[in-house]
C-alpha cells in the first residue's frame, strides 16, 4: 500500500476529541496508540464481545490497512495522527514517553502471555531472547513478583545485560554444551521472542515442569523446527502462541510499568535521522530499542 505513513506505537498530545470519542481523554492529554487501529466491538463479535479485542476478526492495523469505510490506516511517523478513540490508551504521570512508546507492540506482545497463563508469585518464568521484546519480557516478570527469572540466549554475550535487567540466572544455548540436561524441567512458563529454523525448540520444550505452559511471540519467516510429539504428550506441555495485548491488559501493562518505575532500554533519536536509525539497528546497533522523537514546532502546533 502506497504511500503510507509506517509506526504502531504512537506517543503524543490529543489536539482534538471527537464528541462520540469514549470517556477519559480530553485535550492536551498524553496519550498512546499500538498496534490495533481499529476493532469491531460488535455485540456478535466473538472476541471483542468476550474482551479479546486483539484478535478481533476485523482489526485493523495502526498502519498499511484499510478501515470498514475504505480509508487507509497511517502510522504515527508523522506530525499528526487520527485514531479510534478505543484504541487510544492514557499515560500514566509516573511513565516516560519513551517508555511507554516502546510497550504499545513489543511490551504488550510479551504481557500478554505473562499476564494470560498466570506470571506472578510461584511461578518459574523463562525469556528466550533479550532484544526489544525480551528485556521487557524480563522487566514484567520481575515486576509480577516471579519466584524466578531466567534469561535464555545464543551466546554470553548479553550476560551483564540480563543481570542488570535482575534476572536469577542466564543461559546460554550455544555456549554451554549441558544446558538442556542442566536446566531440564525448572520452569513452569517460557515465553519466545526469537524464532528460525536453528533454534534449539525441543530443548527449550524441555526446560518445562510438567503441565508447562510454552508461547512462541517471535515471527517465525520461515517454518518452526519440528517437535517431538510424545515428550509434550508425557509431560502435558502445552505450545500457544501470542499476539499483542487486549486494550484492557494494555492499560494493566501501561500501570504496572508506572506502579514498578519500570525503565525500558530506549535510545531516543530525532524523527529526521529515521533512515540513519533504521540502518543502524538492521546493523544490531540497537539497545534495546531505538524512539524516534518528532519535534513540532509552535507554528505547527
Amino acid at each position: 500500500m502506497y504511500p503510507c505513513c509506517v509506526g504502531h506505537e504512537i506517543v503524543g498530545r490529543a489536539v482534538r476529541v471527537g464528541s462520540a470519542a469514549r470517556e477519559g481523554i480530553k485535550v492536551g492529554d498524553r496519550v498512546c496508540v499500538g498496534p490495533q487501529g481499529y476493532t469491531c466491538r460488535r455485540a456478535d463479535c466473538e472476541c471483542c464481545s468476550a474482551g479479546m479485542e486483539n484478535y478481533c476478526p476485523r482489526r485493523v492495523g495502526t498502519y498499511g490497512d484499510r478501515y470498514p469505510d475504505g480509508s487507509i490506516s497511517y502510522g504515527g511517523f508523522a506530525d499528526y495522527c487520527r485514531h479510534n478513540s478505543y484504541s487510544v490508551f492514557s499515560i500514566p504521570e509516573e511513565l516516560a514517553s519513551e517508555d511507554a512508546a516502546v510497550m504499545l507492540c513489543a511490551g504488550s506482545t510479551v504481557y500478554e502471555p505473562l499476564k494470560e497463563h498466570g506470571a506472578g508469585p510461584g511461578t518459574r518464568a523463562g525469556i528466550i531472547g533479550l532484544g526489544g521484546l525480551g528485556h521487557l519480557g524480563v522487566l514484567f516478570a520481575k515486576a509480577m513478583g516471579c519466584q524466578r527469572v531466567v534469561a535464555i540466549s545464543r551466546s554470553m554475550k548479553k550476560a551483564e545485560d540480563a543481570l542488570k535487567l535482575g534476572v536469577d540466572e542466564y543461559v546460554a544455548t550455544a555456549e554451554q554444551d549441558d544446558w538442556a540436561e542442566r536446566h531440564a524441567s525448572t520452569l513452569d512458563l517460557i515465553v519466545c521472542t526469537v524464532s528460525g529454523t536453528g533454534m534449539p525448540l525441543q530443548g527449550y520444550l524441555g526446560l518445562l515442569r510438567p503441565k508447562g505452559r510454552f508461547c512462541q511471540v517471535g515471527i517465525p519467516e520461515e517454518p518452526l523446527p519440528s517437535l517431538d510429539a510424545m515428550t509434550l504428550v508425557l509431560n502435558g506441555t502445552s505450545v500457544s502462541f501470542s499476539d499483542s495485548a487486549s486494550p484492557e491488559n494494555i492499560r494493566k501493562m501501561l500501570s504496572l510499568a508506572a506502579e514498578n518505575g519500570i525503565k525500558a532500554w530506549t535510545q531516543v533519536r530525532p524523527m529526521k535521522d529515521v533512515n540513519e536509525a533504521v540502518a543502524d539497528m538492521e546493523k544490531g546497533e540497537a539497545r534495546s530499542r531505538y524512539v524516534l522523537e518528532n519535534k513540532i514546532d509552535d507554528e505547527q502546533k
